[in-house]
């Protein structure tokens, strides 16, 4: 209940006055509608089907006018008022109906942004620990069952309300028959409380569900190229007939639970309506006009109560989802990289390093349970204008070293230096500006080369653009595509070669005009004539910018300026690329 309160809360924050004027709104429906069934007592009785006097002396006081009226007159008056009061309602409750989607589609993409924003402000280690299925599943499937069981929560409480009003209705016919009724119902609710429990146990494996499928699914489309090559395609749908039986299991018996609720009320619905009558006409001697009233009003009544049982089904059925939800929100909360006064990324100037980047006495480990340590004892200086490059065999720590030197990573035990000042929280987002990194995978979107490039740099000119496609060696192809910088790439640029897709991220490395270029494994995939032309762009940047290379080629080592041997999370040597003896054979 804690973690509905926690998201009702949100939308309260969120709608504020709209919320409860739109609730209000719903009880003056409510009281229409009750208005609308009392008008039927003096129709009744100008048809002459009933006595208005005879007994229920409270509504012949109340219309006890029409009595000295015309019959014609009286019957106008009465159904212009039921038309009014129809057309009233109608016509609120379209309104209400549509500010309704406003605020339920405005709290679903608050709590998104809200969300998402925490995700992409959580630190690194985050993101290695967490499945990004998970996150994805949680931003598209939980998020839409929690916004869902929220808004179904705060109709639940307007739909109590607009059940009390009519129960007063009832009260005001008939006490000890509302009494006899209520009682009726809180005895069936005691035993419907097992199809809640059943729905929140269901809910517990719709969210399974959909998590290994987002991961499945994600999965499989990664590796569309593996799965065809390697003729993969029948296992891959036997995962997916297995998926589709377990939901099919999984949304029967959910149907079933509802399906039974609803035939347990209506047959209690039955039971009950026939014990009524019995005992209004054996017991209370009630008369005619009264005992129609009331069992009209019930039967309008009852389906509130079938509705609110249905609701709590609905909210127990996410409430998996809710808890899901607000333990990924406290996971970011912990893992939150900086203080928010910090993520001004606009206002952030970039360090401008003049002496070196240091490691001092640096230990790291991804697991502080376990004893191995993934960087062990590191100590090294990355000068200013010069380039740098790490070798070492796989496992060895090269690519945390990395992660460590941007930031991306906090050292356990030790310190990274920016001119002898530690890198902290304070000047994180300074040093994350100051450089540009490429990954050994070419990370493109589905957008054209333009918008490729213009999202590290929005501003930058056309002119920029070309700039940093030559000093790429990329501008060349790029010129030869059919729409030159406006033309689509593709999923992850798919529709590019490895080399120009590589070149590409390198451009756009370069269109921030970094001073320091972090490289990680970069030319490791490309055939040679790629990784010459990536390498001419590289000894122009020689001596202009700060370089950090993760490299397995002699090709790449030779320029280095120094070179610096990791094995097993420790740095066993480190001096110009003349003075490593088997240098080549370290890097692979």
């Amino acid at each position: 209940m804690e973690h509905i309160l926690y998201f009702s809360k949100k939308m309260h924050a969120y709608a504020g006055k709209i919320l409860y004027l739109n609730l209000f709104g719903m009880l003056i429906i409510s009281f229409l509608d009750g208005m609308g069934i009392l008008l039927l007592v003096p129709l009744l009785s100008i048809s002459g089907i009933l006595e208005l006097n005879a007994g229920m002396s409270s509504f012949a006081r109340m219309f006890s006018f029409l009595q000295e009226l015309p019959q014609w007159l009286g019957l106008l008056l009465i159904l212009g008022g039921y038309i009014l009061l129809s057309v009233g309602q109608t016509v609120l409750q379209r309104n209400l109906s549509l500010r309704d989607v406003k605020i339920h589609t405005g709290f679903i993409n608050h709590i998104r942004l809200e969300i998402y924003r925490a995700i992409l402000q959580s630190n690194w280690e985050f993101f290695i620990k967490k499945r990004k299925t998970d996150l994805i599943n949680a931003l598209t499937d939980e998020l839409g069952r929690v916004t869902g069981g929220t808004y179904t929560f705060l109709q639940l409480l307007a739909s109590l309300a607009f059940t009390l009003l009519q129960v007063g209705i009832a009260f005001w016919l008939s006490a000890e028959m509302t009494l006899f009724v209520l009682g009726c119902g809180l005895v069936i609710a005691l035993f419907s409380r097992t199809f809640i429990r059943k729905s929140e146990k269901l809910g517990n494996q719709t969210s399974e569900l959909a998590r290994s499928y987002i991961g499945g699914i994600t999965d499989h489309f990664n590796g569309i190229k593996e799965i065809k090559s390697n003729m993969l395609e029948e296992s891959r749908i036997s995962w997916m007939q297995a998926w589709c039986q377990r939901m099919g299991i999984e949304r029967y018996e959910q149907s079933k639970i509802r399906m039974n609720s609803q035939l347990y009320y209506k047959i209690s619905f039955s039971l009950i309506i026939a014990g009524f009558i019995y005992l209004s006409v054996t017991l209370f001697q009630t008369q005619g006009q009264q005992l129609l009233m009331i069992i009209l009003i019930f039967s309008r009544l009852w389906p509130r109560f079938t509705g609110i049982q249905s609701s709590l089904e609905q909210i127990a059925a996410a409430i998996p989802a809710f808890k899901s939800l607000v333990k990924l929100q406290d996971e970011c909360k912990e893992a939150k990289e900086m203080k928010a006064s910090n993520l001004a990324y606009k206002h952030v100037s970039p360090i401008l390093m003049e002496e070196n980047l240091e490691c001092k006495d640096m230990y790291y480990r991804y697991n502080r349970e376990e004893p191995a340590y993934a960087l062990e004892d590191i100590n090294l200086q990355i000068r200013s204008k010069q380039m740098t490059a790490i070798i070492g065999q796989s496992g060895a720590g090269k690519s945390t070293l990395i992660d460590i030197l941007m930031g991306l990573l906090e050292p356990e035990n030790g310190q990274v230096l920016i001119d002898g000042v530690p890198l902290t929280s304070d000047n994180l987002l300074s040093l994350r500006k100051s450089i540009s990194y490429v990954p050994q995978d070419p990370v493109l979107f589905n957008e054209s080369i333009r918008e490729n490039l213009m999202m590290i740099e929005p501003d930058a000119t056309e002119e920029q653009l070309w700039e940093a496609l030559h000093f790429a060696a990329a501008a060349e192809f790029v010129s030869r595509l059919p729409q030159g910088l406006d033309t689509l790439i593709g999923d992850r640029g798919v529709r590019l070669s490895g080399g120009e897709r590589q070149r590409l991220v390198l451009a756009r490395a370069i269109l921030r005009k970094p001073s320091i270029l972090v490289l990680d494994e970069a030319t490791s995939a490309l055939d040679t004539e790629n990784e010459t032309e990536i390498q001419k762009a590289l000894d122009r940047l020689k001596g202009k910018i700060t370089m950090i290379v993760i490299a397995h080629r002699l090709s790449t080592i030779k320029n280095a300026d120094q070179v610096i041997v990791l094995e097993r999370g420790k740095m066993i040597r480190k001096g110009g690329a003349e003075q490593i003896p088997g240098a080549t054979v370290l890097a692979t």
